[in-house]
């Protein structure tokens, strides 16, 4: 093909791109993540034609990890107006219409709000584990794990310390749940995102009603006007109608008041749902690792688990399906933090290197470690572990004096323990419930630097590992497909032959076998880190400075 030829066909492209953004084809991502807002405004094969980015970090206050509401409302818009910005400046029109939009937001926590739509108490994350006697009280009221971080054992903690803004509840949400809230005035969330609330029932995709009637009736005592099912949004399912952008949302949303008022939304989602969609693990037998500043991996059932573990939540798909849960806590937090370290390094000893090549300098070099990382221990544990059953963190990096120290294996072993605590869950599903997998995906910062963390995945599962081209885009991109399959599927047409046929067909990715030498490396690796455990319980006790 001639030069001529090639820039008709760029232009050609060009052209056709701003028709679909004028015209409003397309669909809107927006994800609240742990350390960055990203919104991805796609078209409706998922081809990503601009994303906006906004980097924020969460706060320790008063023993409470959090995020204020004004940080809430301020990063969305900034990372919209990046979003808005960017077409803009790439295709020269202003984004003023889209097909449909989907939020997204990291699961569980505690929104709550009164009848004026206030916030009375401060924003719960995920990474608090400050539930502990909720937690284990309602598991086994239900005879279901409950985890820490849930939503309904953040609302129960509150009651058992007797909070007195309890008894003015209006509303309860997840972030994703709140943020929908305030584009839409709908108090609604998808299945997925209240599967981090409240147990749910898979066959009726709502929430478990004889639970709800046993925690109505626990908290009968303490005379609150309101019940469960008063508070808690009403549950959806993909594809399902949850609203339009309202005047106010859209100035909400987007400062510039170009956004037009009337656009449909999708059901609000976790990030657990939406990397689920993200690697098109949807269907029964399919599965995905999550892997960034907390990992989780997903394992999509046919059926419920034979028995309740504490280290396994049960979730749902987002349209219904059960979805067993590994979730660690923490994950690549403290890995960055190195990478950081050694950035700093650099730069006073004048090399000016680029965040990204540090990464992959540092994450390829790994790859010369020994395979059981030489010895060296390490634990990233920011926050309390709830599959390890530790209610706070201490962060650690360990070695005997024979260990092999080098650089190669001092970041191997950060890598490593990224995946530690979710490889205990995955042992519970794959060993003891003999769960099936046909494939596993994963997605999220731990995989960007490429051959890296895929391999030590497929170690850890000793099982094949695809990466996806698009795993990059992560929660953002598959809240954007969630939004595009409301906006643009055939009538009747499940989420999981949208996703195989219209989306994921021309997608392509690559896939990497375990070698044997990873995979009995990862076993001694994980000797050392269950043995380790009793390590971190001593520093809980000691490092309280």
């Amino acid at each position: 093909m001639s030069k001529e030829d090639m820039a008709d066909n760029v232009e050609r492209r060009s052209m056709e791109t701003k028709r679909l953004i004028v015209n409003g084809e397309t669909a809107l991502g927006i994800e609240l993540g742990s350390t960055r807002i990203k919104a991805v405004l796609i078209d409706f094969k998922g081809k990503v034609l601009a994303v906006g980015i906004h980097d924020w970090e969460n706060s320790f206050v008063d023993n409470i990890w959090t995020y204020s509401l004004e940080e809430i409302h301020t990063g969305i818009r900034k990372c919209y107006s990046s979003l808005r910005e960017a077409v803009e400046r790439q295709y020269g029109v202003s984004l003023q219409n889209t097909g449909a939009i989907g939020v997204s937001a990291m699961m569980h926590g505690y929104m709550a709000l009164d009848k004026g739509g206030k916030q009375i108490a401060p924003f719960q994350t995920w990474r608090n584990t400050n539930t502990q006697r909720a937690s284990d009280e309602l598991t086994e009221l239900f005879g279901f794990n409950i985890p820490l971080r849930w939503t309904v054992a953040h609302q129960y903690q509150r009651i058992l310390d007797g909070e007195e803004h309890v008894a003015k509840l209006d509303y309860v949400a997840t972030l994703a749940a709140y943020i929908h809230w305030k584009l839409t005035g709908k108090k609604v969330i998808g299945i997925g995102d209240a599967a981090g609330m409240f147990p749910i029932d898979s066959d009726v995709c709502d929430y478990n009603a004889e639970m709800i009637e046993k925690f109505d009736a626990l908290l009968e005592p303490f005379g609150y006007t309101w019940n469960m099912r008063d508070i808690f949004p009403r549950v959806l399912t993909a594809g399902e109608d949850a609203g339009v952008l309202t005047e106010e949302g859209a100035a909400f949303l987007d400062e510039s008041g170009l956004l037009r008022a009337g656009i449909p939304l999708c059901p609000p989602e976790g990030d657990a749902g939406t990397g689920m969609v993200a690697t098109n693990s949807v269907a029964p037998g399919t599965g995905n690792v999550s892997a960034g500043t907390s990992t989780f991996a997903m394992i999509v059932l046919e059926k419920q688990l034979g028995r309740v573990y504490r280290e396994i939540d049960m979730v749902t798909t987002p349209s219904g399906f059960p979805c067993a849960m590994s979730h660690a806590n923490n994950g690549t937090s403290d890995l960055n933090a190195w990478v950081g370290l050694f950035g700093e390094f650099a730069d006073i000893m004048g090399v000016q290197a680029e965040t990204d090549v540090l990464y992959e300098k540092l994450y390829t070099n790994a790859l010369k470690g020994d395979s059981d990382c030489g010895g060296l221990l390490a634990y990233g544990y920011y926050s309390g572990e709830n599959i390890t059953m530790l209610n706070e963190g201490r962060l650690a990096f360990l070695r005997t004096p024979d260990s092999r120290f080098n650089l190669a294996n001092f970041m191997k072993v950060h890598l490593y323990t990224s995946l530690g605590a979710v490889k205990l869950g995955m042992d519970i599903l794959m060993e003891d419930e003999k769960v099936k997998v046909e494939r596993i995906t994963g997605h999220g910062g731990f995989f960007k630097t490429k051959g890296v963390g895929q391999r030590y995945l497929a170690a850890a599962v000793n099982a094949p590992v695809t990466v996806m081209d698009t795993a990059g885009e992560g929660g953002a991109w598959g809240i954007a497909l969630l939004a595009a399959y409301l906006a643009d599927r055939e009538t009747g047409e499940k989420l999981e032959d949208y996703l195989a046929k219209r989306i994921f067909g021309e997608l392509s990715g690559e896939t990497v076998i375990p070698y044997a030498e990873d995979v009995e490396g990862f076993r001694a690796f994980m000797e050392h880190y269950k043995a380790g455990l009793a390590i971190e319980k001593a520093a809980i006790d000691v490092m309280n400075w």
